[in-house]
Parts: C-alpha cells; sequence; structure tokens
C-alpha cells in the first residue's frame, strides 16, 4: 500500500498574511497540494514508473488512434497532453489518463462520416469533440454532480466493465491475426473475423508475432518492476526488422511526425455542431463513469480518499487541454493505470515522466517505432483488456445472491449488443430499477414477543412468538414514498385481517421508516379513515425526528395527535395494556435474561 499523504493545506500558514491556510487556491490544483508534501525517498520510485509507463503509452496510444480513425501521432499527443493536465488538476495519485478504446469507437462514429476521408478534418472534429467532453465535465463538477457514479453497483459495475473488455478483444482480433475486418458492431466484427479464419485470410507471420508478445506479457505480468511492454515491443520491432517480415505481408506502424503538438482551435463547421456535441457529451458521460469506477477502486487499494467532484474536474481539466492541442476525448486508463502502480509509482510525478520520455521520443527519435507490428499492438491491448474480466467475485455473488449476478450478465450483453454508451444507460436504468425494487415491496412483518429475547421480533422468523391480544405491531423496512404507499396500506390492512383477535390498535414500528412523501402522507390520512371506521387506532412507535418534521409540515401529526407517536414499541405497548387492561405477561422468565 502506498503511504498516506497528509494535506499540506492542514498545516500551511502563509496563504494570506494572516495566519489562514491557503485552500481556495490548493483545493482545485491537487497536483500542487500533492507537490507540497511530496518526499524526496519517492523520487525514485516515480522516474522508475514512469519509464515503465511510457513503454506502454506509446504502443496503446498509437493502436487507440488507429480505432478511432485518426493518424497513430495524434494518440501520442493525446497522451502526453493529458497526462500532464490531470498531475496538477486530478486528485488520484496513480490514475492515467489517455485514449481509451471504449471511446474510440464513438469518436470513430462521429470522425468519420463528418470527414469524409480528410484526415485533418478527422482531427478537428476528435478536437472539438474533446473541448465539449472538457466542458462537460467541468461544468458537472462545479455543480457538484460526481454522485451520480454511486448509482452503480458492483455487480452492475462488474457487468459494464466486462461488456467493455469482450468488445475491446473482439475489436483487436483481427489485427492480431494480421487482417481487417469491416462492421461497426461488435458482433458484425465477430462475424467478419470468423469468416477472415474461416477463408484462410490469416497472416501466420503476425499471429506468431502476436501470440509471442502475449506471451511475453502473460510470463512477466508477476514480475512488477520488468518492463514486460518495452521487451516485447523491442523484441517484436527486431524480428520484423530482421527477418524483413514487412515483405511479408506483415503490417507495421511506419515513421511518426517529428514535433510535439501545437495549441489549435479544432474549428469545425455549424454542421458539425450537432454531431460534435452529442459525442462530446456522450463521451464525457462514459469517461467519468469509468474514471469514477477506476479511481475509487485504486484509491480503496492504496487508503485513500477520493473526491468524486474533484475527480471529475480533473477528468475535465485533461479533455479540454488535450482538445485545445491536437488530442481527442480521454479516459482514464484500466490498462495503463495498473503498469504504474505495479511499478511502484507513488504520486502523479510518474505521469509527468511518462508524459516527458514520451515527448522526447517525438522530438529525437520519431521513427523509433517505424517496424512495430500491429500484431504486437493488438496483442498488447488484449493483454491489458483480459485483466478488465471480473469472473472470480462474479462468481461469489452468484452463491450469495443469484439475481443481482444475472443483473450483471444482463448488463454486460447490453454493452456488447447495443453499444458502451446505451450499455452505459442501460446500467444506470437497471441500477434505478433495482433501488426502486426494494422501496417498491420492501420487506415487512408483524411483530410478536418472544421469551428469552429483548424487544418485538418478526412473526415469520420467531412463528411462536406471543401477540399481544388486540394489538397488531407492523413493521415497515423501507421509505414511504409514492411508489410503495399504495402496497403499504395493503400490507397493514391484512395483517390486521390475518390477526388471531379483533384488533384494537395498530403500531407501525417506524424506526426503519426513513422519509415519507406527500403521496405516502395523503395514503396515510385514508389509511387512518379507514381504521377509525373499524374501531381500530393508528400509531406509531420509534419514528425518527426528521420523519416527524415531514409530518408536521405535512399537517399530518397535528391531524393525529401527539398520542399517536411513542418513543419505542414498548411504551406502546404498556399504553395499550394499561388503557384496556389487558391481561398480558410481558416477559417469560429466562435465567441470565433482565425483563424489559
Amino acid at each position: 500500500m502506498t503511504d498516506p499523504v497528509t494535506d499540506p493545506t492542514d498545516t500551511d500558514p502563509s496563504a494570506d498574511g494572516k495566519g489562514r491556510p491557503r485552500r481556495d487556491l490548493l483545493r482545485w490544483l491537487p497536483g500542487l497540494r500533492m507537490l507540497n508534501a511530496y518526499r524526496l525517498e519517492w523520487l525514485r520510485s516515480d522516474i522508475t514508473a514512469g519509464l515503465a509507463l511510457s513503454a506502454f503509452l506509446v504502443p496503446v496510444g498509437i493502436a487507440y488512434a488507429v480505432a478511432a480513425g485518426l493518424p497513430g501521432i495524434y494518440g501520442l499527443y493525446a497522451t502526453i497532453v493529458p497526462l500532464c493536465a490531470y498531475a496538477v488538476f486530478g486528485p488520484s495519485r496513480v490514475l492515467v489518463l489517455g485514449p481509451d478504446s471504449a471511446l474510440a469507437a464513438i469518436i470513430l462514429s462521429v470522425v468519420v462520416p463528418l470527414s469524409a476521408g480528410d484526415p485533418a478534418r478527422a482531427v478537428a472534429l476528435a478536437g472539438a469533440m474533446a473541448v465539449v467532453t472538457g466542458a462537460t465535465c467541468l461544468l458537472a463538477g462545479v455543480l457538484r454532480l460526481g454522485f451520480v457514479t454511486e448509482l452503480l453497483s458492483k455487480p452492475i459495475r462488474y457487468g459494464y466493465m466486462n461488456g467493455i473488455a469482450l468488445t475491446v478483444l473482439i475489436s483487436q482480433l483481427p489485427n492480431l491475426f494480421g487482417f481487417s475486418t469491416e462492421g461497426e458492431h461488435p458482433l458484425v466484427r465477430a462475424w467478419s473475423f470468423l469468416q477472415g479464419v474461416v477463408q484462410g485470410q490469416t497472416n501466420p507471420y503476425a499471429l506468431g508475432l502476436g501470440i509471442a508478445v502475449f506471451i511475453v506479457l502473460l510470463l512477466l505480468r508477476a514480475r512488477k518492476r520488468v518492463p514486460a511492454v518495452l521487451i516485447a515491443v523491442v523484441l517484436t520491432i527486431l524480428i520484423t526488422m530482421g527477418f524483413n517480415l514487412e515483405a511479408r505481408g506483415v503490417s507495421i506502424l511506419g515513421g511518426l511526425p517529428q514535433g510535439l503538438p501545437a495549441p489549435v482551435w479544432p474549428a469545425i463547421t455549424y454542421a458539425d455542431l450537432g454531431p460534435v456535441i452529442i459525442g462530446g457529451v456522450t463521451a464525457a458521460i462514459l469517461a467519468f463513469s469509468e474514471t469514477s469506477v477506476l479511481s475509487r477502486s485504486y484509491a480503496a487499494r492504496m487508503g485513500d480518499h477520493v473526491d468524486p467532484n474533484q475527480e471529475i474536474l480533473g477528468l475535465g481539466a485533461a479533455n479540454l487541454a488535450t482538445g485545445l492541442f491536437q488530442g481527442f476525448p480521454v479516459s482514464s486508463s484500466a490498462s495503463r493505470t495498473p503498469v504504474a502502480e505495479a511499478a511502484g509509482a507513488k504520486t502523479q510525478l510518474a505521469s509527468l515522466v511518462g508524459a516527458l520520455v514520451v515527448a522526447l521520443m517525438l522530438v529525437l527519435t520519431p521513427n523509433l517505432l517505424h517496424s512495430l507490428p500491429s500484431s504486437a499492438l493488438a496483442a498488447v491491448v488484449i493483454a491489458a483488456v483480459i485483466s478488465l474480466f471480473e469472473i472470480k467475485d462474479l462468481g461469489r455473488i452468484f452463491r450469495i445472491q443469484q439475481w443481482e449476478f444475472w443483473l450483471s450478465v444482463s448488463c454486460a450483453a447490453g454493452v456488447l449488443l447495443l453499444g458502451a454508451i446505451p450499455g452505459i444507460g442501460l446500467a444506470i436504468i437497471i441500477a434505478v430499477i433495482e433501488f426502486l425494487w426494494d422501496g417498491w415491496r420492501p420487506h415487512h412483518t408483524v411483530l410478536g414477543r418472544v421469551d428469552g429475547l429483548k424487544g418485538y421480533h418478526d412473526l415469520s422468523r420467531y412463528p411462536d412468538a406471543r401477540r399481544v391480544p388486540g394489538l397488531v405491531l407492523f413493521r415497515w423496512d423501507a421509505p414511504l414514498f409514492f411508489a410503495n404507499a399504495e402496497f403499504f396500506q395493503q400490507a397493514v390492512l391484512e395483517a390486521v385481517d390475518a390477526s388471531p383477535t379483533p384488533v384494537r390498535w395498530l403500531v407501525v414500528a417506524a424506526e426503519p421508516v426513513t422519509s415519507v412523501d406527500v403521496t405516502a402522507g395523503d395514503m396515510l390520512k385514508e389509511l387512518d379513515e379507514r381504521l377509525k371506521q373499524q374501531g381500530i387506532k393508528f400509531c406509531f412507535a420509534e419514528m425518527k425526528d426528521p420523519v416527524k418534521d415531514k409530518l408536521k409540515r405535512f399537517g399530518l401529526y397535528s391531524y393525529f395527535g401527539d398520542d399517536y407517536f411513542f418513543p419505542t414499541v414498548g411504551r406502546a405497548v404498556s399504553q395499550y395494556v394499561d388503557t384496556f387492561s389487558v391481561s398480558w405477561q410481558d416477559w417469560e422468565d429466562s435465567p441470565g435474561l433482565p425483563a424489559s
């Protein structure tokens, strides 16, 4: 686990000359806050991790740019700039931002039809999308909308990531086998891939190189400090050059333009505005969903806490910057972040070192990767994607709660069948339905007295529990709101009908009820009127003060009267027994247990 870092704003007395902490500025710049607390002993680890990370940044950045319908060089631009921006504005110490396979599909869907084969126009469109993505994230961060990611439960997050991983895997298989396929839908690409294999389109040299890279990466994965990607890339370049595999049909990367990205406003036409805005906002939703999940996962592992609102601000700053420097929408990387962590990264300085190495390569040796086979790039991506699959914990979920397992599977199928963005929408819809279902049909029960146990307990669990004659103790384990109000009323009336003795009082054990809305409030009044017609007094016990406050605003507290509310269930029972002189032994003696 990485050493925790204290917040330097807690002890810095020099902000304004009056001894007050410099919070207003530094809270927006987590990177500078980290710099103030940086420890010299971390420097070696960060430099080593940055060098290891750079070997992975280059091939993956290029691969995802090509997948997005852009020249490979722009993948490196979209690697250097966001790493630098996020190092200043991002809260996570190890999160690596850059081109993303899931975003590539979104970018491709906007760029290809609008650019009509013009690379310069494609770059402008992608840059404009990044600006929209950045602006959307910044707005969401300022409005503190980071909580929206909490809608996704763990099984749903697993399903989403499994669907994304499977989609990326399908997209890379043709490159691994040395041929290309057509079609945008994952299932169409999968079918085209199978047809290509059956028709003998596989290039054995490309496939051999790709499999070799994949094996090297798997064998060296356990050795976290070994630069496995760098070793695999260098070996395949040497083999390709030594055996002149380009002449045997092996696709290679080719040379890259020399120099660094210059600031350019991505000029687009008015007609492009609609698709670019839709694509940019969609990319923002996808990027933040993925980044939030990854950020929280690594924060938990490292003992840190990451503010989701600051996370979305950091993501927005990174996208806005890359859009103004000829890049395209970026997200956190579930394949590159583990590389930084495994190599020992302590802070975002590792990302800055990686960005610097990539920049130096573009300036000094742009042809360094000229002979890198495309199948090797595919193998690098596939090896990284495998780590995204979550199978083991899904097995645990299947054993303990099968319906959540099938929710996860449904989410994965949604991503695969509908695409990444509709898949996220489906995941959120499923999550909302899951939440509403728990509140729509919550657990409820009638309570009774169990000898030897304090309190009143669920009759379905303790069928021999004793019931107070003429009294129904009803517990409702959820908030009362529009979706379950009628169900509550029906359940109460059924409990009254099922009572073995004529009912005089019905007391709701309301401690689990955390809220009441207007619809439910009106229902309570209607229910009280129905119960009065049957000669039944409708009371509440253990109701929380905030819920009482709502009833007071609704006028219901005064309607019922203070005598209808009891601090405990026991007090309600005592009041009932005294009122009707009911013969009731509250407690059967049990050795060692006091009466309640």
